[in-house]
């Protein structure tokens, strides 16, 4: 098998810390646009609010209606040690998979949520990672012992936690929020359809490890996350309707590309995507063919990071590192509470 041309290294980039946004802009529609085409080497500067400028009606936005919940939790041993509990992802009913901070925290190990049922060990997934089963379903203890899982840089406590949830947010089960949609108010929604703008919405419930790092030298080497998404009928009508009428569809986030981007791989012959419900492993690098997405509304992007590498794949890598060295240059606030990007 012949070796990657593609290094992890290739997606390197050098970003002061004061870029990393702490807190977010209010109103959310308020936050700086970059726009870039692929076909031109022109940049425009916007405040998200003008987003419409740059799109047609009958142009489709397709969001993800996942909501985060607040998946942070705090355990006892029977010992009396503490241990903290970052639920990732649902295996069924009562177990789930978590991140888990704290020593010894083997299988057979007894726990007791605090403020909530009794839990048990039952698998070591290596590194940090547990299977924990609960004596009874744990979701509806959440909100009232749980904390929302803001990604490890941001430093600031968040005053309100719906402030980390999109307006589209409706079906519990991301640890991580679709950034992209933060942009978007009710102002700004109905000021996009009232321009002849359509919205259709997705579920892809986003684990922890959107954030973690390739550390592997090749990048097709990296064992991609996967995912649960789900293409709604109503949603997969409206994009291939959207594609048929020449008009664009455009994915709100990294997400909605993943999702959008796997629903195409069970399209029937002349449509463009199928409905779809279950797991995605997909992994998009450059080189990667897009067959639904003409345009992303994203955020600017850790290095080394697998969503770098998507929108390297959508934009260009060089051109898309080039464009992030000139938002540092002029300022840009980067990652989850950050601006965003427009790639046309």
């Amino acid at each position: 098998m012949s070796k990657s041309p593609l290094k992890t290294s290739d997606f390197d980039y050098d970003l002061p810390p004061e870029r990393i946004a702490q807190t977010p802009v209010e109103p959310r529609h308020n936050a700086r646009l970059l726009v870039m085409w692929r076909d031109r080497p022109d940049l425009e500067h916007a405040r998200f609010w003008d987003i419409g400028r740059y799109l047609a009606p009958g142009d489709l936005l397709v969001v993800n209606e996942t909501r985060v919940i607040p998946a942070r939790i705090w355990a006892r041993k029977p010992s009396g040690g503490r241990v903290e509990l970052l639920l990732l992802k649902k295996m069924n009913e009562e177990a789930w998979e978590a991140l888990v901070g704290g020593k010894r925290i083997r299988p057979f190990l007894s726990l007791r949520v605090e403020g909530g049922p009794t839990a048990e060990v039952v698998a070591d997934l290596g590194g940090s990672r547990r299977l924990i089963r609960f004596s009874e379903p744990i979701e509806p203890y959440l909100p009232h012992i749980g904390l929302m899982p803001l990604p490890p840089y941001i430093h600031e406590p968040l005053r309100d936690p719906e402030r980390y949830q999109t307006v589209f947010a409706r079906q519990p089960g991301s640890a991580a929020a679709p950034t992209a949609g933060l942009h978007f108010t009710p102002e700004l929604i109905e000021h996009l359809k009232q321009q002849g703008i359509r919205f259709a919405g997705l579920i892809l419930h986003i684990g922890l490890d959107t954030f973690a790092p390739v550390t592997e030298e090749d990048p097709t080497q990296h064992h991609i996350h996967t995912e649960w998404c789900e293409l709604p009928p109503e949603t997969a009508r409206l994009v291939n309707e959207t594609k048929r009428a020449g008009k664009r569809v455009v994915a709100v986030g990294t997400t909605s590309v993943r999702a959008l981007e796997t629903a195409a791989r069970h399209g029937a012959p002349g449509d463009w995507v199928a409905p779809f419900a279950g797991p995605t492993d997909l992994f998009i690098l450059p080189g990667f063919e897009f067959r639904v997405v003409d345009a992303l509304v994203t955020n600017f992007h850790l290095p080394r990071s697998t969503l770098l590498m998507l929108v390297s794949a959508f934009a260009g890598r060089e051109r898309i590192l080039e464009v992030y060295r000139e938002a540092i240059r002029l300022n840009y606030r980067f990652y989850s509470f950050g601006d965003a990007m427009l790639i046309l």
